[in-house]
């Protein structure tokens, strides 16, 4: 794995193929309080920590386990913090519909309790969260690990289906009322959408509305983006343009891996979290 250069024109695409792997026997770490309570997650290895993970949408800390403390290696866990972001696993949901600079707060308060440079890796939302909290605190980003990280949009903006336009133009009119709409939410959403409940359907709104293009040519800390080829959600081609927009090395693309790619090839998202280590 290439270790990601500094500013410039991004290079090919260099691709990956993954050994076969052994069973994993999943860890189990203890649940620890973050930022005056307010964030939960878990602390891995005995050294000051230096690395600090967020999950995808939907998931949790636990993502990361086989990344920061591999089951079965020779090697020493990371020195690490692994959180469930707000209205994710053991973190409640947050007050109102906060988007990603409403999470990077959050983080970045258990950014400032950390002794040293950190090194992000942010996975799907994790990644939308991640270059936020660099971007507020370049001072503290050693570096930022990337995957699956939905921070562009391929082909422009997607449109929703005609019926429900017309229905949401209808609801905006007063014609239809709320009932109407949310049957018709639940109908033309998102798998993601149609499982999120309350304030946290009204944060996936939110993020998914979100633009990153400025933050990203705002970043200055050295950036590597690990990303799956049978990604469908997150394809290839957006780490390609995040590599164009901040001069990163370009991405490093794992054959056989789909978008969860702290799950499914943990050891080459470890490998690049190494590679930036302070």
């Amino acid at each position: 794995m290439r270790e990601p250069r500094g500013p410039g024109a991004p290079s090919a695409v260099h691709s990956v193929r993954l050994a076969p792997s052994e069973p994993r026997i999943r860890v189990s770490l203890v649940l620890r309080a973050f930022a005056s309570g307010t964030v939960f997650g878990e602390r891995v290895g005995e050294g000051p920590a230096w690395v600090l993970a967020l999950h995808g949408w939907g998931r949790s800390y636990g993502d990361f386990d086989e990344v920061l403390a591999p089951a079965r290696s020779d090697e020493a866990p990371l020195d690490a913090i692994a959180l469930d972001l707000p209205g994710f696993g053991a973190t409640p949901a947050p007050p109102a519909a906060w988007g990603s600079p409403e999470y990077a707060r959050a983080v970045a308060a258990v950014v400032d309790e950390m002794p040293g440079p950190v090194v992000v890796v942010g996975h799907s939302l994790g990644g939308r969260v991640a270059v936020h909290v660099a971007a507020a605190r370049p001072e503290r980003i050693a570096g930022l690990v990337l995957t699956a990280a939905p921070l562009v949009r391929l082909g422009g903006p997607r449109r929703a289906p005609r019926r429900y336009r017309a229905i949401r133009a209808l609801a905006s009119a007063g014609v239809v009322g709320e009932a109407r709409l949310e049957r018709a939410r639940r109908r033309h959403g998102s798998d993601d959408y149609r499982a999120a409940t309350g304030t946290m359907r009204d944060v996936l709104v939110t993020v998914v509305g979100e633009r990153y293009d400025d933050v990203l040519r705002s970043l200055s800390c050295p950036i590597s983006l690990v990303w799956g080829e049978l990604d469908d959600q997150t394809p290839v081609g957006v780490a390609e343009e995040i590599a164009r927009l901040t001069g990163c090395a370009a991405p490093v693309v794992l054959e056989g891996v789909g978008h969860l790619v702290p799950t499914q090839a943990p050891a080459a998202l470890r490998a690049a979290i190494a590679a930036l280590r302070p």
